[in-house]
């Protein structure tokens, strides 16, 4: 498969092999979030976004795995430094509590040590110098409200309406999205909820969403001195997405992200922002939270890094030995070997950068092409939404692009998420909004 060239090329998806795979599947497997009939074949060529799936349709894949494959099928930028190591059983280790495993040592294949070196150094900015690697996005946030707890002695969290954290109950807890993921769980008490910015463009003075009103905001006003439902010395962390993933690919306007570090400053807040999706370089820088005015003080991160990963200053983590534990979560080394070269590869090859071009000409060809029941198209970088008149209308163009041979995911009400791999290239970009184009006018 050459990735210069190769298109997709579909004849029935989902096919006969599929259709019964996917049965199969389903006799061993609990309910969960399932979306169509796709089965990638892994031992059929595949490179960039392009991929075979087990009927042998060739498919152009602009979910990233909802972001958990940042680089794209079988890029030599992972593989290549691989390529070398020899693969040992097992690959997952009861690693950071009581064993080291050596990888790291080696530069060229980097193991637990090596990941958790490279993120220091990716939040240096934000004085950040302590990691606990864990298994999952969840897990992530999870331990990153358990130090905010531990290092505060705090009662609230503060949660954002439409937020998605995880599907642990500490975690989801926190989810203000669909009320399918909470129902009849127990959950951690005295959380409480301020609205999230709907408009990206929007001011103090133009704000509808609630977040800002008369001349002050809803975060204020809840911690103001004296008035306010919520002492500020009893916070143990406010907790938001950057953008936020799952409740629609909703970005912020500067007025929020303004407020949020504002307040933060001056009650002395533990911010912790959920990067599990939209960091590692998503949006054209290493996080999210880079483009914004607040300063996080702990970053869960995991997806693109192949392993959770929660990032903070030394003091904000517990000294207690075996306040925090995880017999299985840091010890991948292969996941954690993934996650360091893709890292090493966005500075190499200069990927942020790539995000942010790609990431501008694939918003300005879909606002060009005018389609029919489009109502918005937004993104930062490579982290692009489409958003539609109706849930209907999304549904439909999700499933008249998979007919074409675009793979593409839904979030929120009645939005379309565009993952590319982040060294996407303009042709992939061309091809890609033509055949998303394409769908939503035949659909219209």
């Amino acid at each position: 498969m050459d990735r210069d060239s190769v298109e997709p090329d579909v004849s029935t998806i989902p096919g006969d092999a599929a259709k019964q795979w996917v049965s199969h599947h389903h006799r061993f497997a609990a309910p969960s979030t399932y979306v169509y009939g796709f089965v990638w074949d892994h031992s059929e060529p595949a490179v960039g976004p392009f991929c075979t799936d087990i009927d042998g349709n060739v498919l152009m894949d602009f979910t990233a795995h909802v972001g958990s494959m940042p680089l794209g099928y079988n890029n030599p930028k992972i593989l290549d430094p691989l390529a070398e190591f020899d693969l040992v059983d097992p690959l997952k280790i009861a690693g950071q509590d009581f064993y080291v495993t050596a990888g790291g040592l080696d530069p060229d294949v980097p193991g637990p040590t090596g990941l958790m070196e490279r993120l220091v150094d990716a939040t240096s900015h934000y004085g950040m110098d302590t990691v606990f690697l864990s298994n999952t996005g969840a897990e992530a946030v999870e331990n990153a409200l358990k130090i905010a707890y531990d290092h505060t002695r705090g009662k609230y969290a503060i949660t954002c309406e439409g937020a998605f954290h995880g599907r642990t109950l500490g975690t989801l807890s926190l989810n203000r999205s669909k009320e399918v993921y909470r129902r009849h769980f127990p959950e951690i008490s005295s959380v409480e909820t301020t609205p999230f910015c709907t408009d990206r463009n929007c001011t103090a003075a133009t704000c509808e969403c609630g977040f800002f009103f008369e001349d002050t905001s809803w975060l204020r006003e809840m911690l103001a001195e004296g008035t306010g439902w919520v002492n500020d010395e009893e916070v143990a962390a406010l907790v938001v997405e950057p953008v936020q993933g799952e409740g629609g690919y909703r970005f912020p306007s500067e007025s929020f992200a303004a407020e949020v570090g504002a307040l933060c400053r001056e009650h002395d807040l533990t911010l912790v922002v959920d990067e599990v999706q939209s960091g590692v370089g998503r949006t054209g820088e290493m996080w999210a939270s880079d483009h914004y005015a607040f300063t996080p003080d702990v970053i869960a991160g995991a997806k693109a890094l192949r392993v959770g990963a929660t990032v903070a200053r030394a003091e904000v983590f517990p000294e207690e030995t075996s306040r925090l534990s995880s017999t299985w979560g840091a010890g991948d080394i292969l996941g954690a070997a993934q996650g360091a070269l893709t890292l090493d590869a966005i500075e190499e090859y200069d990927l942020l950068d790539n995000a942010t071009e790609r990431g501008q000409e694939m918003k300005e060809r879909l606002r060009d092409a005018d389609l029919q029941s489009v109502v918005d198209v937004r993104g930062k970088g490579l982290m692009l939404a489409v958003e539609f008149e109706t849930k209907e209308h999304r549904e439909d163009a999700i499933a008249a692009a998979l007919a074409r041979g675009l793979l593409t995911v839904g979030c929120g009400e009645k939005t379309v998420r565009l993952l590319p791999p982040l060294d996407v290239t303009e042709r992939e970009v061309e091809l890609g909004v033509d055949l998303f184009a394409e769908s939503v006018e035949a659909v219209a």
